[in-house]
């Protein structure tokens, strides 16, 4: 049998040592949690009242309104709470509903075979207790595809909640990560 080096001999002595220190190390950077915004940091609730339509889209701010909410819950950064209980309130509008012809037939380029259907939301966060202070605010967007069928219209009913759940999704990750 070889003998062990003293420098063998010294590594391994250090290894117990090194081993936390590199655990510690490979973490840098990263933080276990919520990392809400700076300006978001002491909103715990948010009120998501019905939002406004601005589509000739009917009934389609109940599924807006719906689908930002599971989004909140899904999330888990804030909890949804009463407009009267809340740190904050969520006012939002739909602004638009736009179709853009993903792919046509052949002999005809302009019979669409699949759409895209693209929603806009515009919204603002508001101080539940100071409804003047603005906290955050933008435009969030979400699409979902679709085939053309005999009934377009129950195919664009079908294809709304999908895109309005990716629109929620956006507007939450905003709020929650800041991006």
């Amino acid at each position: 049998m070889k003998p062990i080096s003293n420098l063998q001999f010294s590594i391994f002595n250090l290894f117990p040592l090194l081993a936390p220190a590199l655990l510690l190390v490979s973490c840098a950077g990263y933080q276990l949690g919520v990392n809400k915004p700076a300006s978001l940091q002491r909103v715990q609730t948010i009120s998501v009242p019905m939002f406004a339509n601005s589509t000739l889209h009917p009934r389609a701010e109940a599924l807006a309104t719906s689908a930002v909410a599971d989004a909140f819950i899904q999330d888990g950064t804030y909890r949804l709470a009463k407009t009267d209980h809340a740190d904050a309130v969520l006012e939002g509008s739909l602004k638009s509903i736009t179709y853009t012809a993903i792919r046509g037939t052949r002999r005809d380029t302009l019979l669409p075979e699949e759409l895209a259907n693209t929603v806009t939301i515009e919204w603002t966060l508001r101080d539940a207790k100071d409804p003047t202070k603005v906290l955050a605010s933008g435009e969030s967007s979400g699409t979902s595809q679709l085939f053309v069928s005999s009934n377009l219209q129950t195919a664009r009913n079908n294809a709304l909640p999908e895109a309005l759940e990716h629109a929620g999704e956006a507007l939450v990750s905003r709020l929650s990560n800041g991006y």
